[in-house]
């Protein structure tokens, strides 16, 4: 059996890194009890292995999705109290069940009406930004709200990936082609059974805490943990590769967003331009660095269609060390020349073939510290 916490997979994410590349950085750069920083901190992998070894984490994103996500890992409430609080959703609908109406002909064709009645009444009843059960319960809608319903009862919605939220005039086109028709589920014991599943290894023995902002204001959003920060682990969005608001606009629109994608709905989740993309860098760095230790390291995991690895480290170096430059007197130094791994064949493509990306991405890593008085 997988050692792999259930927790890591409680939601997929376009972009994301293995937890055994985030273990194998916490275990050579720190020690229990340090404190461990993702500004980009996507679906939580990061902060949630981190807690595993017993290191304080934390993380920001941009993206209301990770958030929700990235937080219910790090202050995961007890399955007995998720099960109460389904409990009394269930109820609530129950007695006094709302008129559901689809927002668009895409959802009555993507959920059956008695599955969207309830998915409505769990988007307008949940306050997954205020209450820890409430975001936990919200996670694990996301991770069962669209996928691939002909493997898996736990999918709510006519077939779909469940990586990627895919457009609805073509996902409407490509279930009239193939005469696909969407699944009844009974959300709530999807939920109850989901949430079974993922508790059946105990979470981690300390919390930690995500919030929802950008990157450059990482400092701003965590002024208790200045100058604590041992390490950063992070993955920022590639160039021209991917617009996550639009990638995710299904799970966006469960937690409060317009029922249709947004295009650029946070212009960094795309650049196109390089010399704004490493300016955005920069100011993302210049975020983080005063949350840094004495002696810090930042570990960073990158690719880009039309970089090379040469580019990569290049601007990335360069990046860090203007960041720095605000910070008087402290150094970025290059642990290594890079490490490069093969990125993994993705679920979109059996709905999307014509896409396609890097197929390599890089880590580097660098040491900041502060250099001696002459």
């Amino acid at each position: 059996m997988s050692n792999r916490h259930p927790f890591h997979s409680l939601c997929p994410y376009f972009a994301m890194f293995p937890e055994e590349f985030v273990e194998h950085q916490v275990l050579t750069y720190t020690t229990p009890g340090d404190v461990v920083f993702d500004p980009f901190c996507g679906r939580g992998t990061t902060v949630f292995e981190s807690l595993l070894h017993g290191r304080p984490s934390y993380g920001v994103d941009i993206n209301p999705v990770a958030a929700c996500i990235a937080g219910a890992k790090a202050e995961a409430p007890s399955l007995q109290s998720i099960f109460r609080r389904i409990n009394e959703l269930e109820e609530s609908f129950t007695s006094d069940p709302i008129l559901s109406v689809a927002p668009s002909p895409f959802f009555e064709a993507c959920y059956e009406r008695n599955t969207l009645a309830e998915i409505l009444f769990l988007r307008e009843h949940l306050q997954w930004r205020h209450d820890q059960v409430d975001r936990f319960i919200a996670a694990l809608t996301l991770g069962v709200l669209h996928g691939e319903s002909h493997r898996s009862d736990y999918c709510l919605s006519n077939r779909m990936p469940r990586t990627i939220s895919t457009k609805p005039d073509y996902s409407i086109r490509w279930w009239a082609e193939r005469g696909l028709q969407p699944p009844r589920r009974r959300v709530f014991d999807v939920l109850r059974n989901t949430a079974t599943f993922r508790f059946r290894a105990p979470s981690a023995e300390i919390r930690g805490m995500v919030r929802q902002a950008d990157a450059r204001d990482s400092a701003a959003s965590f002024p208790e943990i200045c100058g604590k920060v041992r390490l950063v682990v992070t993955s920022p969005p590639y160039l021209d590769t991917t617009d996550y608001a639009e990638d995710q606009w299904l799970r966006l629109w469960f937690l409060g967003g317009a029922p249709f994608p947004e295009l650029r709905k946070n212009p960094d989740d795309r650049h196109t331009r390089i010399d704004r993309y490493w300016q955005f860098l920069c100011e993302a760095w210049a975020g983080v660095i005063p949350l840094l230790s004495d002696h810090a390291v930042i570990v960073v995991r990158i690719g880009g269609a039309k970089l090379t690895k040469d580019d990569l480290f290049r601007g990335v170096t360069q990046s860090l060390r203007d960041a720095a430059e605000s910070d008087h007197g402290r150094s970025v130094q290059p642990v290594h020349e890079g490490v490069t791994s093969s990125i993994r064949p993705r679920e979109v493509r059996a709905f999307r073939p014509a896409t396609s990306r890097a197929n390599v991405e890089h880590d580097f890593a660098y040491e900041l510290s502060y250099c001696p008085a002459a």
